[in-house]
């Protein structure tokens, strides 16, 4: 079958709550590898193309001798088990690949149970949190497996990945789970000593790019490990069969005794990846901006919203050490502004303490809103615009999509600036008039203009 699959990525996740900053507050400090990761997972995910992304889970409601398919036509879950109600995912369920998967899997005597009306368990939410937090959107099938044996797992895998191609729409496909839970003295399953080579064998097998060998790992040492990843994993890697490996071990850390594992395993893109990992797409400035600028943004405003301290300045280079005025803008997930402030000269020392102050005063010092709240975040989204130098213009040549525009009064001390390609505003005409009413400069008084051009990087 080659790489011509509808299953065009696959990976693993984990899921720990205490990741979702509404839950973990100041402890996510401690897990922020695995967030980023996270965030890397889910612009993997997008760049695939995938319109779907099944997900399965370890902590569905779990059968004996079924698998189980939440089948509710709007998923949706919460936190408020883990006293943090406002953080919460909601994705359409593709009705069409579930009826499939099911079709498919009966023919094979393989019996999946549907769960209506239930709220999505934790191990399926937090891996879907970050999914919509990074932006990917689309429709997921929600799974859980069962008690049944190691290779029947594997049969269910290539049962979805029969019905995905059956459907002949891009699908990515997550295994959620999280490896050894008796890492440290005070894990939460307690310490095993020899627990840690369960985990070592899961990452040696995705760094060497043969993710089969989870396959074959001693079953003795899964018990000792007290993991709850490895059958999820199964069915993934059933699923991936005949498929060329791309693995790639994101990263792995285990703060709490609990090891947290964000992996690739296949994707259809792998000459492409492998392209990017040997020369220029990692490496690429503009590319690591995209990645880096809104991300610390992001860290800013969440550190400040959850523990009212301030992110310390990370170590920099290229432009990011440079000086650079920016503006950072704060979206819902609906597209609506919650804010937007930034500096028309550069006011530190460096882009990044930049970027950090205007994110901290965009989310508490616009005056349009209320400062943003904890429970937010999770609703939210950063781009930061970079702003070139200013040169003087005329109306004649302004144009919004392309330009910003700097309006002053003709002393110089009243000034207003709007950035380009704003919603709403199509014509040079509109973007001064807000701009000077944003000034506090009154209508019919002379102007001076002046245009500049941005780097603008989202989310």
């Amino acid at each position: 079958m080659g790489n011509e699959s509808s299953l065009v990525f696959s990976g693993i996740a984990p899921h720990p709550p205490i990741m979702v900053p509404e839950v973990g507050g100041a402890s996510v400090d401690k897990v922020r590898g695995s967030i980023d990761a996270m965030a890397e997972l889910t612009r993997r995910i997008i760049e695939s193309g995938a319109e779907t992304v099944v997900l399965i889970s370890p902590h569905a409601p779990l059968e004996s001798h079924a698998f189980v398919a939440y089948q509710t036509p709007l998923l949706y879950g919460d936190f408020a088990d883990f006293r943090a109600p406002g953080a919460k995912v909601e994705f359409p369920l593709n009705t069409e690949l579930l009826l499939a998967i099911n079709e498919v899997a009966a023919h094979e005597d393989c019996q999946v149970s549907m769960i209506e009306n239930h709220d999505l368990d934790h191990g399926t939410s937090v891996p879907l949190y970050f999914l919509q937090r990074h932006g990917w959107t689309g429709r997921i099938v929600c799974l859980g497996y069962s008690f049944l044996s190691n290779q029947e797992h594997l049969n269910f895998g290539f049962c979805i990945r029969r019905a995905i191609d059956h459907v002949g729409r891009a699908v990515a496909f997550i295994a959620s789970g999280d490896l050894s839970h008796r890492l440290k003295p005070d894990a939460p399953a307690g310490y095993n000593p020899a627990a840690h080579a369960f985990d070592e064998q899961v990452v040696d097998a995705i760094h060497q790019n043969s993710p089969e060998l989870i396959i074959d790992i001693d079953q003795d040492l899964r018990r000792t490990a007290g993991e709850c990843g490895y059958r999820s994993m199964l069915v993934v890697l059933g699923a991936v069969r005949e498929l060329p490996s791309d693995s790639e071990v994101l990263h792995y850390e285990a703060p709490f005794g609990v090891g947290y594992l964000v992996a690739q395993l296949t994707s259809s893109k792998a000459a492409g990846r492998s392209e990017r990992q040997n020369a220029a797409f990692d490496d690429s400035p503009e590319e690591k901006l995209a990645e880096d600028l809104p991300s610390l943004a992001r860290r800013a405003i969440e550190a400040f919203a959850l523990t009212g301290n301030r992110l310390s300045i990370p170590r920099t280079s290229g432009l990011l050490s440079a000086r650079a005025a920016c503006f950072v803008s704060i979206k819902t997930l609906a597209g609506g502004l919650r804010g937007c402030i930034g500096t028309i000269e550069p006011a530190k020392d460096t882009l990044a303490e930049e970027v950090i102050s205007n994110a901290i005063n965009a989310a508490t010092r616009d005056p349009r809103f209320k400062p943003v709240s904890s429970d937010e975040l999770s609703d939210l989204r950063y781009s930061v615009d970079i702003l070139g130098a200013p040169e003087p213009t005329t109306l004649a040549d302004l144009d919004p999509a392309l330009y910003g525009v700097i309006v002053e009064d003709e002393s110089g001390e009243l000034r207003g600036l709007l950035l380009p390609d704003i919603e709403g505003v199509d014509t040079a005409a509109q973007q001064v008039e807000i701009a000077a009413r944003k000034a506090g400069i009154a209508p019919g008084k002379p102007l001076k203009l002046s245009r500049f051009v941005v780097q603008r990087f989202r989310e």
